[in-house]
Order: structure tokens, then C-alpha cells, then sequence
């Protein structure tokens, strides 16, 4: 059965530390959408031998194998979060990718969410992309939620909020309203924030009065107004801008609640209807001290109707 009448949350899984974050977090969303979850293990594909269509029978045996240890693990991790047994469905998948092997069972599911944790070699409370990460952020029909490393050991007991990273440009009111609508999907309020980069050489230029900073800055708040008003008709959107010289620094002026998730933006030059990570989201995901959501080019109102709001 795919289930894919009904959106779900997809969670990739694999039995260590990136593992227990992504179903953690995943756990987090299914619960605040009321949506089913999935949870995935993408295994290598067995080689041919001994000619056409014939493969290694010990091998697909042992692939089997660790793929059914895996998911047995993941449901009773699951369980010890209180996570009810009939809303999780576990798929074995191979594929020599793993972010690839994830994009096709998104698809076979009809998942609205990928859940993956990070890279192990990043800093713990951030997200490092690897192998899995950039197949998924280079290719993904649909959004894909990246859980910090160590996520699991300390996660909220609820989403609080999502905080969209905007920046107006021709192509940025569709991705709007597609995270408004994930945030009704969620139930959580939304908060529109514009960082504003000040180049370090030039401080004392760009912060005089009726200098670049300030014009760049009224700009933002301007931007931020138009944003909000294309999401109106819900609960009052929130606007922050914040000044750094790079993303880290302005984002680290943003306080951000224990349950918080950030939104960013596809790259524009990517592929329509694709998740494509260009170098400002790049630079976001990687400064983030939350999960971040990256949406797909072209996902507007496409999304929203997906997804839905709670009702």
C-alpha cells in the first residue's frame, strides 16, 4: 500500500546518531500534522554475477538482513517516543544512493516531508551536508527537513515555530506561501526574518545615519511588510530584520525557540519543482542552531494544497 492519498512524513533512517535525530525530528512533525509516518532504509543494490539479471543470493541475503535490523531498530526507537505503532510504516530500499533511494520512495509513498539527520562530521547543534544531504538538496520533488547533529538528545517536546529566511526577489512569493502552508500543515506560527549583510571593511560607511546600512535595512522592513501581507488572513506573521557581517553573524542576533524550524529558499537558478541549494541557503543551513527546511523551486500554492492546513 503507498498511502498516497495521504501526505506523509518520510524519515531516513540509518542505525546511528543521524538516524535517532532524523526520526526524532520526524516524530516531532508527524505529530504536530497529524500525518503517518514512514521510515526508510536505503541499503546498497546487490551486483550482477554470472550473468543478465542474476545477482549474489548471500549478499542480497545480508543486505536484507541489515536493512530488517535497522527498521526493527528505528520502530522501537520509535516506540520509546511515544510514537504509536499503527501510524509508522518502516520500507527497505536499494539503491546506490542514499538521497537518491529517498527521493524514489518519497515519490512511491506520497510523502509531503524527507526527514534526514546530519553528516556525523559536523559540529554538534549543526547541520553538515553529506553524501545523502546534497543527492537530497540537489534533486528533491519535495521539502526536505534536516535535523542539527545531536538533535536527539536534547529535542523539544513540540515544533514552536517556523522562521522563514526571506529575501524579495522575482521568484520568492510562491516558496512564501509554500511555507505558510507547511506552517498550517504544522500548526505553528510563522516569523519572517531578512538578514542583512554588512561588509566588515566598510563598518563606519555603511552605518552612518541615511547611510547604505540604514537604506538597506528600511528596504528589508519594507520587503518584509509586502511578505507578510501575502500570507495574511492567520495569526499575525512576525518580521525581524537582522544585520551581521555574513549569514553567521546576522543570524545569530535571531533568537530562536527550543522547537523552531528555519525556512530557506531553493536557489533560483535550480531546477523548477526541485530542491536545489544555492549559496546563500548553503550558507544558512550550515549557521543554522535549529532544524532547517528547504523548499523546492515551484512549490507554492502545489504544496500548500498537499499538505493542507489542520482543520
Amino acid at each position: 500500500m503507498s498511502g498516497k492519498g495521504v501526505p506523509r512524513v518520510l524519515a531516513g533512517y540509518s542505525p546511528d546518531e543521524r538516524g535517532e535525530d532524523a526520526l526524532a525530528l520526524a516524530a516531532l512533525a508527524a505529530e504536530a500534522a497529524g500525518a503517518p509516518l514512514t521510515v526508510a532504509h536505503v541499503h546498497p543494490s546487490p551486483w550482477p554475477v554470472r550473468g543478465p539479471g542474476k545477482v549474489d543470493a548471500e549478499w542480497v541475503a545480508f543486505l536484507k538482513g541489515q536493512s530488517d535490523e535497522a527498521l526493527a531498530r528505528a520502530r522501537a526507537r520509535l516506540g520509546e517516543l511515544g510514537v504509536p505503532e499503527q501510524g509508522v510504516a518502516v520500507r527497505a530500499h536499494a539503491h546506490r544512493g542514499s538521497g537518491r533511494g529517498l527521493i524514489e520512495v518519497a515519490g512511491d509513498v506520497g510523502a509531503a516531508l524527507v526527514v534526514i539527520g546530519s553528516a556525523p562530521r559536523g559540529r554538534r547543534g549543526r547541520v553538515a551536508i553529506g553524501s545523502t544531504a546534497d543527492q537530497l538538496l540537489h534533486g528533491s520533488p519535495v521539502p526536505v527537513l534536516l535535523a542539527p547533529r545531536g538533535f536527539a538528545a536534547g529535542a523539544p517536546d513540540e515544533l514552536e515555530r517556523m522562521t522563514v529566511a526571506y529575501w524579495r526577489r522575482r521568484d520568492a512569493d510562491e516558496p512564501l506561501r509554500a511555507a505558510a502552508g507547511f506552517a498550517g500543515w504544522l500548526g505553528t506560527p510563522m516569523r519572517l526574518v531578512t538578514l542583512v549583510l554588512r561588509p566588515s571593511g566598510l563598518a563606519a560607511k555603511f552605518a552612518t545615519a541615511g547611510g547604505v546600512l540604514e537604506r538597506q535595512v528600511a528596504q528589508a522592513d519594507e520587503d518584509l511588510r509586502h511578505a507578510a501581507g501575502l500570507v495574511g488572513g492567520g495569526p499575525p506573521v512576525e518580521r525581524l530584520t537582522a544585520v551581521g557581517t555574513g549569514v553567521a553573524k546576522a543570524l545569530g542576533t535571531v533568537g530562536m525557540l527550543p522547537g523552531e524550524v528555519l525556512v530557506c529558499q531553493s536557489g533560483h537558478h535550480g531546477p523548477l519543482r526541485k530542491v536545489f541549494l544555492g549559496e546563500s541557503s548553503g550558507k544558512i543551513v550550515r549557521a543554522a542552531p535549529c532544524p532547517v527546511l528547504v523548499l523546492p523551486r515551484g512549490a507554492g500554492a502545489r504544496t500548500g494544497a498537499r499538505t493542507g492546513a489542520r482543520g
